[in-house]
């Protein structure tokens, strides 16, 4: 990977909550971004923060092929938060297929990091949550499991970033990244935003599978050690 963050980044799942926080942060700071968005409903919203939007679903393969070509040969990045079911509940999970066509297409592409928004509670990090919790979300954890193992697989510059809790409030500062896998809490959307952006300027971030807490919401057994970038 080159020693500077790319400056183009697709980001997949950008409609709301964390993905169109990240949008709105990318924008903020100066980044060119290109927002894919599964329907038409978010898209005034979404290019009033500045950002260029593609309408397509990432569960369709040949929509995901061409719309990762948007920067043409310049470098760029891949955020995803895509997750949740299809149109309908037949329909297979975008937490993983969604996520593993957005990694196959950008492959043979001059990617420089691909980041991943997956969830604590995913793989060895389902140590931090209640068994009943883990069987509530199983269905996604288990869908977001997969999308973690094929980019880990991928040969792909990455990040995973594994959220606890999200909450629906301003941005508080106190966001962490933590690499033990027994760290629980929640954490603000606008916060998780900006630690995905840090991790996109930060070399040490790359090949990472971290989680992301507010410190002062912790419900860590442990002493919490945030990661440094």
């Amino acid at each position: 990977m080159s020693d500077s963050p790319p400056s183009n980044v697709f980001v997949a799942g950008a409609s709301r909550g964390v993905g169109f926080a990240i949008v709105k942060r990318l924008v903020q700071k100066g980044y060119q971004v290109v927002a894919l968005l599964r329907t038409d409903d978010a898209r005034s919203q979404v290019a009033a923060v500045g950002a260029s939007v593609q309408i397509g679903d990432a569960l369709d393969v040949d929509v995901v092929n061409g719309a990762v070509q948007c920067f043409g040969s310049e470098p760029f990045a891949v955020v995803t938060t895509v997750g949740g079911t299809g149109f309908t509940r037949d329909e297979p999970r975008a937490d993983y297929l969604g996520n593993r066509h957005l990694v196959d297409a950008v492959k043979s592409l001059p990617c420089q990091r691909f980041i991943l928004v997956s969830s604590i509670g995913v793989r060895d990090s389902a140590v931090a949550l209640p068994e009943q919790v883990l069987e509530t979300l199983r269905p996604a954890l288990l869908a977001k499991a997969k999308a973690e193992e094929h980019l880990i697989a991928s040969g792909l510059p990455f990040t995973i970033v594994r959220p606890g809790g999200l909450l629906s409030e301003p941005a508080t500062g106190t966001g962490i990244l933590v690499d033990d896998v027994r760290a629980a809490g929640s954490i603000t959307r606008y916060d998780v935003a900006d630690l995905v952006i840090q991790c996109l300027a930060s070399p040490h971030a790359e090949n990472q599978v971290l989680s992301a807490i507010d410190r002062d919401r912790s419900r860590s057994k442990q002493p919490i050690v945030p990661f440094g970038l």
